[in-house]
């Protein structure tokens, strides 16, 4: 009996077979994977091609990045030269300004002293003028004594003016 129970699963897996085959299962099945392995095989081109453009695009960026780094330093850069110029010509003009100032200030120190000086020189001049015309008006008199008093005034005045 065994042998008769193995004989009949092996006509029934053989008929099972036959009628898969007749079917085309067997076809159906494999082109199934086909169809499968080839939507697997686009899915993974489809997933390198969008990783490439990823990677481009992260390339692009970087390089954007960089040359945003790089013109931020140029313009900090350029912001601290500007402001070193401004700086310098600032103090330049601070500097020229407090020479003038001060040249300002020594010109009229010294209109100030000259005009002090000559109003002393008149003042003394004055002051000699008429001290003397006091003392020659006191030892001579008479007509001689005017006309040598008036011309020694003159005198006196042109040598100290």
């Amino acid at each position: 009996m065994l042998k008769s129970a193995e004989f009949w699963v092996a006509v029934a897996f053989v008929i099972f077979w036959g009628i898969l085959f007749y079917k085309g299962v067997p076809g159906k099945i494999l082109s199934s994977l086909d169809s499968r392995g080839k939507r697997i095989a686009d899915e993974l081109a489809e997933a390198s091609r969008l990783r490439q453009d990823a990677e481009k695009l992260l390339k692009e960026f970087e390089a954007k990045r960089q040359a945003a780094e790089r013109e931020a330093a140029e313009i900090v850069s350029a912001a601290k030269e500007e402001a070193e110029r401004l700086a310098r010509d600032a103090q330049e003009k601070l500097a020229d300004f407090v020479k003038r100032r001060t040249a300002s200030a020594e010109a009229k120190i010294a209109q100030a002293e000259a005009q002090a000086s000559a109003e002393v020189r008149a003042a003394a001049v004055d002051a000699a003028v008429k001290a003397s015309e006091h003392v020659l008006k006191n030892e001579i008199t008479g007509s001689a004594a005017a006309a040598l008093v008036s011309k020694s005034l003159g005198d006196v005045r042109s040598k100290l003016q």
